[in-house]
């Protein structure tokens, strides 16, 4: 992919698919390969494993938060949080959401659901400013 496209940036959605046991070794991993992102290693609710360990690749929460009320729990875990607006319940919360993050420090990355363009539309107010955008719709 790089080679085809030198100024692409590779995103790795685990999708909750990492354990305690290969975490590490895939983030280094990742970090060698130039992987600019990986999305939600652990299982939602295992955050905490990400306390401890180094960081060489930003790491994304997306299934481990819904809405601006679960950042808090996030900070020192995650370098950047997944804004979906079929997850967090619409636009309003996720304005709500993103500029909370941004004050706590995150990175923010929009993405979608499975969702027509129609769906998806309001998520570009929020994909403006955003680091990350995935928005990817049939």
């Amino acid at each position: 992919v790089t080679e085809a496209a030198p100024e692409s940036r590779i995103i790795l959605d685990a999708n909750e698919g990492w354990t305690d046991e290969n975490v590490e070794t895939n983030l280094a991993f990742a970090a060698q390969h130039g992987v600019a992102l990986i999305e939600q290693p652990l299982p939602a609710g295992e955050d905490e494993i990400l306390r401890r360990i180094a960081h060489p690749v930003p790491i994304c929460a997306d299934e481990s938060v819904h809405a601006a009320k679960d950042l808090d729990a996030l900070v020192g875990l995650y370098d950047a949080v997944n804004i979906k607006l079929d997850k967090s319940g619409g636009l309003t919360e996720a304005l709500r959401l993103r500029d909370r993050a941004r004050d706590l420090g995150f990175g923010i990355m929009v993405g979608c659901m499975v969702g027509t363009s129609l769906a998806m539309a309001p998520a570009v107010l929020l994909a403006q400013d955003a680091d990350f955008v995935d928005l990817d719709g049939p």
